[in-house]
């Protein structure tokens, strides 16, 4: 009998991993934030998180985390890469906050 903790083939649910009950958009938001816009931020020491999307105004709420704390450019990297890529690719976003 070890004290070893029991490993269960379960994947580890993160801020943008796709749940069941994601709308389609939200899917997507987590989907570009994880694939395009984290690996970015975190090449300059730096994180995001999505937070949520407010479906009835079009806004998307994340965190930023890392060096982006406290970053005088961490607004314009949330206006002109973050905000940008998101409404680009997804007509329903409107705005991105943080």
């Amino acid at each position: 009998d070890s004290n070893q903790p029991v490993l269960v083939d379960q994947p580890i649910i993160t801020d943008t991993t796709i749940l069941d009950d994601d709308d389609e958009v939200v899917a997507m938001i987590k989907e570009l934030i994880e694939a395009r816009i984290r690996p970015a931020v975190q090449e300059d020491g730096g994180d995001i998180r999505y937070i949520g999307f407010e479906e009835h105004t079009g806004i998307v709420t994340v965190q930023l985390a890392g060096s982006c704390v406290g970053c005088p450019s961490s607004s314009v990297t949330l206006k002109q890469g973050v905000e940008n890529m998101l409404m680009h690719y997804i007509p329903e976003v409107t705005a991105v906050v943080a």
